[in-house]
């Protein structure tokens, strides 16, 4: 009888030590998706709210646009000084390089709202991840406090055969 309510003893007390050490490492696993998530929240919001003439390859573009302008319009006023060009044809060269300055200002801005797109998608698909292992990880608390539950159960269980027995008047050599 001693060694069956060691028995039952130990099974819950193991029970009871697997469930907290399980629910230990849970918590430190959940608090580190929570920070993954939390970094992801600080990406998006730092890539997101980025001003795209200020990232290098937009500034690239618009400096060697706004270069070639100059250079055309030094162009335009050395054939008019020289060849006796009219203003007009000089305005009309001026007006062409600020529509293509426009030009690429508008490509600049359609590649940002293509690049948010992306941003977004990306930091959707993360937070979506990082949502799904920790449900995974509530799924699996819910599953060891079942488990746990269940050896504590089990283990009360034997303690009510011994008292059983005990109440019937056995000895460990009649069972």
């Amino acid at each position: 009888m001693i060694g069956m309510a060691v028995a039952a003893g130990m099974k819950a007390a193991s029970s009871i030590f697997g469930g907290s050490k399980s629910a230990r490492a849970i918590r430190q696993m959940r608090r580190n998706l929570e920070a993954q998530k939390q970094v992801n929240q600080d990406w998006y919001d730092r890539r997101y709210n980025e001003d795209a003439t200020q990232r290098a390859d937009a500034m690239r573009l618009l400096t060697m646009t706004e270069e070639n302008i100059r250079k055309r319009n030094q162009q335009a006023a050395g054939t008019q000084a020289v060849m006796g060009g009219t203003e007009e044809s000089t305005a009309a060269a001026k007006e062409a390089n600020n529509e293509a300055l426009a030009n690429a200002t508008s490509d600049i801005a359609a590649q940002a709202e293509e690049r948010k797109d992306k941003i977004e998608q990306t930091y959707q698909q993360r937070n979506d991840q990082i949502n799904q292992q920790l449900n995974g990880l509530r799924q699996q608390q819910a599953q060891n406090i079942q488990q746990a539950t269940n050896g504590v159960a089990n283990a009360a269980g034997g303690f009510a055969q011994l008292d059983l027995l005990k109440a019937k008047g056995m000895t460990n050599n009649q069972y």
